[in-house]
């Protein structure tokens, strides 16, 4: 597209946490190509957050689709025409579709008159867009890729850029109170752990989980072999799992488990050593925050899902099962022994936590 035509830009990802942050480097090369672009995003409630202190981004729209889909067909029509009402006079000429379905080209072809729509054709989903680029899934590359060659598509020279996740002055200062009123001094060596996250997988989440009696045993090894001040985390949905962590250790972790907003969690992530979490949101949010982590993988590929970029700082762990990972194509085979993660022992991930210590911790 040429750059006196691209003026206002409407990007569309209604995924998860991590699949937001997925979309930042999508961003970050969009504003450098084109600064002067009106450049808005479309997102689910949950995950807004993400994106409000992020520079590159001038407006954020919010849409919670699982909402609109449970809604009975009047109310979702009221909702879906609210949408169109705050959206239309923006007069986008581009759409980036990142949502694998058809709605949203839909919309935008048929309400908002966007001459331009890029996304996938999964399943033949992108019938409304006007360039559409065949995706059986993601295999082998990253997420980030596949949303970055989009923008290939375009014409945009495309450069590295690391996930974005910024804070407010105010998100790190609530967290840097925090571990001052729990008695965490800077330089004490401060390790959060996260043993949830997952939660787009809903029921399933379990799956994508290190057993929390490992979770524990880790923690205490943290605090009696490297004298660490461990810290356990999640969000309000997990705090009956943070408080089997904490129950079955024999020394005292401190809590901020469902008492942070996202932000919060990001400063505290960023103010961490180092964190150990599962797959997941979390994951992506503290690699973000430039901190080292060590996550633990079971079904999900982390050559797809895993931290980006792919650097010595973090380290996942997992099982070379002939089964895994047994997440395809958006499609998950669920192991009722959940092997490959069980298969994990403590002393791996402690050795790797140390290791990853001596290596980029002062």
């Amino acid at each position: 597209m040429p750059r006196k035509k691209l003026k206002r830009v409407l990007v569309v990802n209604p995924y998860g946490i991590g699949d937001v942050l997925f979309t930042t480097p999508l961003l970050s090369n969009l504003r450098r190509a084109y600064p002067d672009i009106f450049l808005a995003v479309l997102l689910g409630s949950r995950t807004k957050e993400v994106l409000e202190n992020n520079g590159d981004v001038n407006k954020i729209y919010v849409f919670d689709k699982g909402k609109f889909d449970s809604l009975s067909r009047i109310n979702a029509f009221r909702m879906l025409y609210d949408l169109i009402k705050e959206l239309r006079p923006e007069r986008f000429n581009l759409l980036i579709d990142l949502s694998n379905s058809s709605q949203y080209g839909f919309i935008s072809k048929f309400f908002l008159r966007v001459p331009r729509r890029v996304g996938f054709n999964y399943r033949k989903r992108g019938r409304f867009l006007t360039d559409r680029i065949e995706l059986k899934g993601y295999r082998e590359k990253h997420v980030v890729e596949y949303y970055l060659d989009l923008i290939r598509h375009l014409g945009i020279n495309v450069r590295p850029e690391k996930l974005k996740f910024s804070v407010s002055a105010s998100s790190l200062n609530w967290a840097k109170v925090f571990l001052k009123n729990s008695g965490i001094k800077p330089d004490d060596l401060l390790i959060g752990i996260v043993p949830g996250g997952g939660s787009s997988w809903a029921k399933d989440a379990v799956y994508k989980r290190w057993p929390a009696e490992k979770f524990s045993r880790t923690a205490d090894r943290l605090i009696d072999e490297l004298e660490a001040k461990v810290i356990i985390m999640g969000d309000s949905s997990e705090k009956e799992l943070c408080r089997e962590v904490m129950g079955l250790m024999k020394n005292k972790a401190f809590s901020a488990c469902g008492e942070t907003t996202l932000p919060e969690f990001a400063a505290l992530c960023g103010l961490s050593r180092l964190i150990i979490c599962n797959d997941g949101g979390p994951l992506h949010v503290a690699v973000s925050r430039e901190v080292p982590t060590v996550s633990l993988f079971g079904p999900v590929d982390e050559r797809i899902y895993g931290p980006y970029p792919d650097e010595a700082k973090n380290c996942v762990v997992k099982k070379n099962l002939n089964c895994r990972p047994c997440y395809n194509d958006f499609r998950f085979k669920a192991c009722p022994g959940k092997d490959c993660l069980r298969l994990i022992g403590v002393d791996e991930v402690y050795e790797k936590v140390k290791t990853l210590l001596l290596q980029h911790t002062s």
